[in-house]
């Protein structure tokens, strides 16, 4: 039993009695005498802000987004049903930010008809076109018809800085597509736009990751008068094209999009005090996150995605750079972000175990007042939550959609009630704890438990036996005989299929992504209360949640 004297908002000491960390085998009865964590039943001071609407969302590479969402002639109603499950539990379809490398690499082609996206080799276009051998991709007035085949959803729509900022090309390709994006995006679609991708980076040139961009100097004034310059026309081709969108409550952009940590050339602090948001259109503060690299030394499932000290680190990183922005009052969003950087690794990032890294990191910036997640996709993107059409891979609901599932149900429904999360500090790395607060009581508990357990263990003589630690939760004023049970269950922290939440598959396979409920898995568990204590299990390599109302 994990046992620990912990209070949240009581003034109650940390004492820890003791718990197997699972390295041979969690069984977890190792302080059986302790004291449980004491919750308490109002919200404590350490409790995040409010959760905004739509917090669970995603962003989508731009160049394989009509893969995501198809064309008003053959709309991708899997990828509509996996939102609409989110949607379902959070109260809002997840908000979808359309942008990234592409974005920056892309062409509008008006007689392209045939195809939504069209991939240009390198060197194709002469150096009065394209620069520097840069690589670029071609879009059609199709393209913008994926944008209408998700009801209720609203999108963040990427205009290309990369290239309109060195040749002519790009530039007058950026204004030919404003018509088409804000015509595609009316009725409610657009939430706002973005104005270049990474740009922090584009004098550089890394493998596998976004070419170069910039040559001659490129520092913080620079950027911002390339971005005033072109934010300021695109205003203008709107306020013709569609005047509704030109105004000072509906024109607004998400910026400026770094990659954090960023670099010495371009700084967060130096890009606002030479005015980026000088014209009052940057409406959400955007940085981009990764918890590591497919490149890095020394990357594994449990060092690296199943360690809530890893999370905590790499939110800490995203909220320092904020901070020199805290007392602008803008609110602050992840609006690209995903477990290891350029696509994934197989192995890793497409296992049950990305699943519970989903879940907690989703929940730890809840808890830590970042105002919405965006999980990156892209076709055959190994950390997909989703494959959305046969490619290289087949149409597929991956481990992490289940875990941004588990999220979307601990946080709830943002738009009918106030929600709050705080974090439960636990001692070890692989175990991660919250409380969510609904109208200010305590409504859910939920444990993680990263402890890692391979399915596909070649030699189970050897490998130590699942653990199954307890967790005792104490909760003063709680009056309730019973509270219910929905476990995040599979075989194993590497298993990549025989998932389920709450004894339901999203798999694609059985109904398009529609939740089914399956025969084989428990579901509808209830514990007992005594004397306002709570005792749940939580077996290695799985997450739980505790409804108490």
């Amino acid at each position: 039993m994990v046992a620990i004297a912990l209070a949240i908002g009581l003034g109650v000491g940390l004492t820890r009695t003791g718990r197997n960390s699972g390295s041979t085998g969690s069984s977890g009865v190792n302080g059986s005498s302790g004291s449980p964590i004491i919750i308490s039943n109002v919200i404590p001071p350490t409790a995040s802000q409010p959760i905004p609407e739509a917090f669970i969302s995603f962003a989508i590479d731009f160049g394989h987004f009509p893969d995501f969402a198809g064309n008003l002639s053959v709309p991708n109603v899997y990828s509509n049903n996996l939102l609409n499950n989110i949607g379902n539990l959070t109260g809002t379809k997840p908000y979808i930010r359309v942008g990234g490398t592409s974005a920056d690499e892309a062409l509008y082609n008006v007689s392209l008809q045939t195809t939504a996206v069209n991939r240009i080799s390198r060197y194709t276009y002469s150096a009065d076109l394209l620069p520097h051998g840069i690589h670029s991709i071609e879009i059609g007035d199709i393209f913008f018809e994926s944008y209408g085949t998700w009801p209720d959803t609203k999108y963040i729509h990427a205009f290309s800085l990369g290239l309109a900022g060195i040749c002519a090309a790009g530039w007058s390709s950026l204004f030919a597509t404003v018509p088409v994006a804000c015509q595609a995006l009316g009725d409610g679609k657009l939430l706002w736009w973005e104005y270049g991708n990474e740009p922090d980076l584009y004098s550089n040139s890394n493998p596998g990751g976004p070419q170069q961009l910039r040559w001659g100097p490129w520092g913080d004034s620079e950027y911002v008068s390339q971005w005033q310059n072109g934010t300021r026309q695109i205003r203008d081709v709107l306020a013709q094209a569609c005047p509704d969108m030109a105004t000072a409550n509906a024109y607004g952009y998400i910026a400026p999009s770094f990659w954090i940590p960023n670099n010495d050339e371009l700084t967060v602090m130096g890009t606002f005090n030479s005015g980026i948001n000088a014209d009052n259109d940057i409406k959400l503060i955007s940085f981009h996150n990764y918890i590591a690299s497919t490149s890095d030394p020394g990357i594994s499932l449990q060092g690296t995605l199943l360690n809530h000290t890893n999370t905590m680190q790499s939110i800490a990183q995203q909220l320092d750079q904020y901070n020199f922005l805290v007392n602008t009052s803008i609110p602050f969003i992840i609006s690209e972000t995903n477990s290891l950087s350029d696509v994934g690794t197989p192995g890793i990032s497409d296992t049950f175990g990305a699943a519970l890294w989903t879940m907690d990191y989703n929940l730890w910036s809840a808890s830590q007042n970042i105002s919405r997640v965006h999980m990156q996709q892209g076709t055959n993107f190994f950390y997909n939550a989703w494959q959305p059409i046969r490619s290289n891979l087949d149409i597929a609901t991956k481990p992490p959609y289940y875990g941004s599932i588990a999220a979307a149900a601990m946080l709830g429904d943002s738009t009918a009630s106030e929600i709050k999360i705080a974090n439960i500090p636990l001692p070890s790395y692989t175990e991660a704890a919250y409380a969510t607060y609904v109208n200010g009581k305590l409504a859910r508990i939920a444990v993680i438990n990263m402890q890692g357990y391979n399915a596909t263990e070649s030699d189970l003589q050897t490998q130590p036996p699942r653990g199954q630690p307890s967790y005792m939760f104490s909760i003063p004023e709680f009056t309730s005989t019973s509270v219910g049970v929905r476990r995040l269950m599979a075989n194993g922290s590497d298993s990549v299929t025989g998932i389920s939440f709450d004894g339901y598959s999203y798999a694609y396979e059985l109904q398009q992504g529609v939740p089914v409920l399956l025969r084989n898995v428990t579901r509808g568990e209830t514990i007992v209360v005594s004397n306002g204590t709570v005792t749940v299990q939580v077996m290695d390599s799985s997450a739980v949640i505790l409804d108490l109302t």
